[in-house]
């Protein structure tokens, strides 16, 4: 980075020290009051207008040099979209400021002009609201590492899918149902994020099934542990559980509780597999699997 800024700004600080020794010059001439009042102006906003190209080139070198550690950490979007955004707005706003230096050389007012500025300003903003909303939300979801492409994220109970874009003003999602789901940066920074990769991309589920009552805890829990191992997609860490989680109207309730390596697994046969496989082995093992039943009473009144 410093030798770009030496080699850019090598002649530039030439010029400079040019137009002052020029500036230096004029003083013993005894020229024209007049005409000397004129070079000094002309020679006073060459200055200001080589200060301020050497402090865009500083400005847009240090954000070069910021895009470029970013890229190599994977934010892709602050190097692609936003470093570029903030040089040009970096441009403006510094040539502005140089600006405000030179109207004065030549006795223009500059108080009557930031006024109007200001309130340009104000409708600039109220239009662009929504879209530097959602620009601003983009980059701090990135900044906060909220998510990123190839995650899995849950919005809803109809929003879920895998980011496959990260975009300037809005973020794309590519939902289970094959289809394209495309969210302003803003709304999506403001919403509740449950992201299934973070801290890692395996995922914990759990089947639900009752057994008769008289039934032994302990064999169905064994039986239905041992089901679970044998199933390839079943994370042997952390282990599979299986608790009773209520005594209920009509059956012992039960939770099988165990790992698969990613969210996408839900979306396979990994559940459909485990719930046909805990059945099979409890009805090959004895145990009753009840339905629900009610038992009524009746009393016949006496004449």
């Amino acid at each position: 980075m410093d030798d770009i800024l030496v080699k850019k700004s090598n002649g530039p600080i030439s010029i400079i020290l040019l137009l002052i020794g020029l500036r230096l010059a004029l003083i013993p001439l005894g020229i024209n009051k007049n005409l000397a009042d004129i070079a000094v102006k002309i020679i006073f906003t060459l200055i200001y207008i080589i200060i301020t190209y050497l402090v865009i080139i500083f400005v847009e070198a240090f954000l070069d040099n910021l895009g470029t550690k970013l890229h190599k950490k994977n934010v892709v979007i602050l190097h692609d979209e936003l470093v570029p955004i903030f040089k040009k707005f970096s441009r403006i706003f510094i040539s502005l400021i140089g600006l405000m230096f030179i109207l004065p050389i030549w006795g223009i007012q500059i108080g009557p002009l930031l006024a109007g500025l200001g309130i340009v300003g104000i409708a600039v903003a109220f239009a662009l609201q929504s879209t530097l909303g959602n620009i601003f939300g983009g980059a701090s979801l990135l900044m906060d590492k909220s998510i990123k492409v190839g995650d899995i994220i849950k919005l809803d109970e109809e929003t879920i899918g895998r980011v496959v874009d990260v975009g300037l003003r809005s973020t794309k999602l590519h939902t289970f149902d094959n289809e394209i789901i495309t969210l302003p940066n803003g709304k999506l920074a403001d919403s509740r994020i449950i992201n299934f990769v973070q801290p890692d991309p395996s995922v914990r589920f759990n089947v639900n099934f009752g057994v008769e009552y008289g039934s032994s805890i302990s064999k169905v829990r064994k039986i239905v542990l041992d089901t679970l191992k044998k199933i390839p997609d079943v994370l042997k860490k952390p282990s599979p559980k299986v608790l009773m989680i209520e005594m209920g109207d009509f059956a012992l309730k039960f939770t099988a509780l165990f790992w698969v390596p990613g969210y996408s697994d839900r979306y396979d046969d990994t559940k459909a597999l485990v719930v046909e496989e805990i059945y099979n082995a409890l009805i090959k093992g004895g145990i009753k699997i009840p339905f629900p039943t009610r038992t009524v009473y009746t009393r016949q009144e006496k004449k």
